[in-house]
């Protein structure tokens, strides 16, 4: 039970901090960033989380797979897109969410609830955090 108060606390705390979004864009590089990023999270891949994440944000990226370790995780209808830039940064927004399930009882968590921050380093796109 504790554990599980922990996550719902951290992932709460995560989801306080973002803002809303919407759909998809198959020839958006900074949205694939961010859909492979998703799912290497809830494949709990560390290695593909660190090699999709800026260097800024990759013990960001670690700190959330952590939060989801003791979970089972999966996506569910996501689709993101490209949304403003700032000239430094991409916002990329997604529908959908990620379901955490713990002793049988699913927690989904609202990916429009945020928008992700992707960066353009040599040719690659990096997710560097959220706004």
């Amino acid at each position: 039970m504790r554990k599980w108060s922990l996550l719902l606390f951290l992932l709460s705390g995560m989801l306080i901090l973002s803002f809303s979004a919407c759909s998809v864009g198959s020839n958006d590089p900074a949205a694939r960033a961010v859909e492979a990023y998703l799912q290497a999270l809830v494949a709990k891949d560390a290695g593909a989380l660190s090699a999709l994440s800026c260097a800024d944000w990759e013990a960001g990226a670690l700190r959330e797979l952590d939060a989801l370790q003791t979970v089972e995780t999966r996506l569910e209808g996501v689709q993101c897109r490209s949304q403003s830039t700032d000239g430094q940064y991409i916002f990329v927004a997604c529908e959908g969410s990620i379901l955490a399930t713990y002793n049988n009882e699913d927690q989904a968590l609202d990916l429009s609830a945020r928008a992700y921050q992707v960066i353009e380093q040599g040719g690659d796109y990096l997710v560097c955090g959220y706004r």
